[in-house]
């Protein structure tokens, strides 16, 4: 969702954030300039409307249907940024998601997002790649406001331990012993923004590892495809914080009346799953791995939630 989310509806920023008008080149312009201090100079903090769990979610009759509001989408390859706060020694997260990311570019599951344009009919492109990662050991401890998670990225800018990529993504994924004060279990899984950070426009989303609150964020708790449900929840909840990044990346391109996001539309909804080898369930295979993703908004005719295009 917007600021936040498995499920972070979002609403608009004020217009002194940026000019809607703003478009990210199909190829990113990476560079590493120095940067004196890491600032967070503006982030946008939309309003956000909530759905924790699968269990508490309930699917609306006839959902409004989803409008352009006319701001940017990301065009080209976007690449994603991670970074890995606090503790996460031993966890299969630290090889499930590297491999995860780039086999969800080109997918069926992402090609849903190409059903999304901008003012002049170029559509989101269905292409991700994993950019690179780093850790952050607790710079900012283990209570995190929204702000502490966008300096956790101006950091690892200023130090130069991931590229600045202006049609980037920058992820912050925290260990389950960090817990996100805004609202992370409570109000949310995960959420994306954006903000100026070092002086420049930069996207952002976090995610929390859900096995810090298992009944709310994940949506097996028992076993998962992986072998690990708190991993097996997070690049669920990481998936559709990507599709609402590239859709709605300043939080004015596309969203319908209530403020639900592409994702948010079908958040907690699984289609036709299947059971694998141990037992668990799963919607999709990406990279030979399977995984239970949540819907997303398929843009075409009167809309609905779907697994591919």
């Amino acid at each position: 969702m917007k600021l936040a989310s498995t499920l972070l509806l979002s609403s608009l920023v004020s217009a002194c954030m940026i000019d809607a008008g703003d478009e990210p080149a199909a190829e990113p312009d990476v560079t590493t300039d120095e940067v004196a201090a890491p600032t967070v100079d503006e982030l946008a903090a939309p309003d956000v409307l909530e759905i924790i769990g699968a269990e508490s979610y309930r699917a609306v009759a006839a959902p409004p249907p989803i409008r352009y509001h006319g701001g940017p989408i990301m065009l080209g390859t976007t690449k994603v940024y991670v970074i890995w706060y606090g503790s996460w020694t031993g966890n299969t997260a630290l090889t499930l998601v590297p491999v995860f990311v780039p086999a969800l570019g080109g997918s069926s599951y992402f090609n849903i997002n190409t059903t999304y344009t901008d003012a002049s009919g170029a559509k989101v492109t269905n292409a991700l790649g994993f950019g690179g990662q780093t850790t952050d050991a607790y710079s900012r401890g283990k209570l995190l406001g929204d702000s502490d998670v966008a300096m956790v990225v101006a950091n690892a800018l200023a130090a130069k331990k991931l590229v600045r990529d202006p049609s980037g993504i920058y992820v912050v994924l925290s260990s389950a012993d960090v817990n996100e004060t805004s609202g992370f279990c409570t109000r949310y899984c995960g959420w994306h923004t954006y903000g100026t950070l070092n002086g420049a426009q930069t996207r952002i989303a976090y995610v929390g590892n859900p096995d810090r609150c298992p009944t709310a964020c994940e949506a097996q708790t028992a076993r998962s495809p992986n072998g690990n449900p708190g991993a097996d929840g997070l690049v669920s909840i990481l998936a559709h914080e990507l599709d609402e990044s590239v859709t709605d990346p300043n939080l004015n391109a596309w969203f319908d009346a209530q403020g639900a996001e592409n994702a948010d539309k079908c958040a907690w909804t699984f289609g036709t799953t299947r059971t694998v080898a141990n037992g668990s369930k799963a919607n999709v295979k990406l990279g030979g791995k399977d995984y239970l993703l949540q819907q997303n908004w398929l843009n075409a005719g009167a809309g609905t939630c779907a697994m591919a295009r």
